[in-house]
């Protein structure tokens, strides 16, 4: 049996994945069953220890993204698609794969443009409540479409409707459950004080690291700060927060962390009172299977399509606040922060809501079905 990965661009279309393959592994020993071949088809791998740590192949597959902005390279990007859509081609009719799963993003496209041309079957999986230009065109010829918010199905062509599917978001195993004392031991956390984790992404997110150096001096009066700068965004935070913090007396209570891996995310999580967060789909469903109140901050509607509508559906549910990045000041995020936390009742109400918007079983659903495809294509 063999199975095809694909997706690219973000944490939030490859973590999904990685997921899946847990689940996959985990089906295949309960019920005693060949173990798959595995392969991931994207532009890059993007983290090489968790395909290697879940037997997953990668093969390099070129791919060009259109940006929702007028540029030349929008251009030459079609070119590199056609390019990749026939490596694509060659690499499939070689594996013969059983089904195609694609988490959508640029980097999926030629695979599934590759799998429909020779006929394998393709699922595709749409974390945002407002699918993707890829997912979209790749759902006119999938056999099952899972989604995780009910607003996404009117994007969807209405003759393909028939075959969505409400899964949620598959979440690593690892961050289906959290630890407090790791985190409060290693990093010396203050008892007694709200601890606040900031999250901006896989890779960071720099409008936030700049806001929440300038608030330093507020939140270290009343809470620990463990904040997720983005390895590319570490240094300058760093050397930046130590000036804002010259003598004072509670600097020791902020934590920059250039990137949290699943442990430290587990630990970081389980120590939090509130989660500062950007509103990509993976990074809500983590924050509601962990039962914290946040705030999410998406990233503007003029870069991303998705963040914005995800981060309402969200709050609708009165587990979040939202704050839109262009009102966002360090004044404002210091209020919100330090009202949400200083309200216990609010706390465990916001808590409670979280409860019941992830379904935990995501992956083992999605990778369910993929086996009871790839099986009965394979006979």
């Amino acid at each position: 049996m063999t199975i095809v990965f694909t997706g690219g661009g973000t944490g939030g279309h490859f973590y999904p994945i990685i997921a899946i393959a847990e689940a996959l592994q985990d089906i295949v020993r309960e019920k005693h069953l060949v173990e798959p071949k595995l392969y991931f088809l994207s532009p890059s791998a993007f983290d090489e220890k968790a395909l290697f740590e879940n037997g997953i192949v990668f093969i390099s597959t070129p791919a060009g993204k259109v940006r929702r902005y007028s540029s030349f390279r929008n251009f030459t990007g079609y070119f590199v698609t056609i390019a990749g859509t026939i490596s694509a081609l060659f690499t499939l009719f070689r594996l013969y794969p059983d089904v195609v799963m694609s988490k959508g993003g640029y980097g999926s496209v030629p695979a599934t443009l590759a799998a429909r041309i020779l006929g394998v079957p393709v699922i595709i999986h749409e974390s945002d409540s407002k699918p993707g230009r890829a997912n979209l065109l790749a759902s006119k010829w999938a056999i099952r479409i899972a989604i995780s918010f009910e607003s996404a199905v009117k994007f969807f062509p209405e003759k393909v409707q028939n075959k969505i599917a409400r899964t949620g978001i598959p979440i690593r195993k690892a961050l289906l459950r959290t630890e407090e004392e790791g985190a409060r031991q290693y990093l010396g956390l203050e008892q007694n004080l709200p601890t606040v984790l900031i999250l901006g992404g896989s890779q960071g997110a720099a409008n936030i690291n700049e806001i929440i150096v300038s608030a330093l001096p507020d939140l270290v009066s009343f809470a620990n700060i463990i904040h997720q700068t983005g390895q590319a965004n570490f240094n300058d935070v760093q050397n930046i927060a130590n000036v804002t913090l010259t003598k004072n007396p509670h600097a020791d209570r902020y934590h920059p962390i250039n990137y949290l891996n699943e442990m430290s995310l587990q630990r970081a999580a389980g120590a939090a009172d509130i989660i500062v967060s950007r509103a990509g789909a993976n990074s809500i469903a983590e924050i509601s299977l962990w039962r914290k109140p946040s705030i999410v901050i998406p990233i503007p509607e003029s870069v991303s399509h998705d963040q914005r509508t995800n981060a309402y559906s969200y709050a609708r549910t009165g587990a979040a606040v939202v704050l839109e990045e262009e009102n966002l000041t360090p004044h404002l995020i210091v209020s919100e922060i330090r009202r949400i936390t200083g309200d216990p009742a609010l706390s465990k109400r916001m808590s409670a809501s979280a409860q019941g918007f992830t379904d935990r079983d995501a992956a083992h659903i999605i990778a369910s079905e993929m086996l009871a495809i790839a099986l009965a294509h394979e006979s």
